[in-house]
């Protein structure tokens, strides 16, 4: 599976465009399928690092790489998948969904 198509290149936002966004839109999730961590994207530069929200051990807002994703794979060795329907939601309800987890 293609992590980031042409499609979502064009929707996200250039880096440092939704900085003063108290509610910025989440565009794209990727995920392990055999692991806890999940990176949603808000933010790309066109080549390689997004901004976005990293829910893992301590769940923030941080850069990650786009070579970083395409390299690591899971426990059992899976790769990382962009999670296909995943639908655009702003932060403030992705981080209320997770509390709620």
């Amino acid at each position: 599976m293609k992590l980031l198509t042409k499609a979502l290149r064009k929707q996200l936002r250039p880096l440092q465009a939704t900085e003063a966004e108290e509610d910025p839109l989440i565009i794209c999730k990727f995920f392990y399928p055999d692991f806890s961590w999940t990176w949603y994207a808000i933010e790309f530069d066109g080549e390689n690092i997004f901004y976005g929200f990293v829910d893992g051990d301590f769940p923030e807002l941080g850069y990650f790489s786009l070579a970083e994703l395409q390299a690591n794979h899971g426990q059992w060795g899976l790769p990382i998948e962009r999670d296909r329907f995943f639908k655009p939601c702003r932060l403030s309800t992705l981080r209320a969904q997770i509390d709620r987890e």
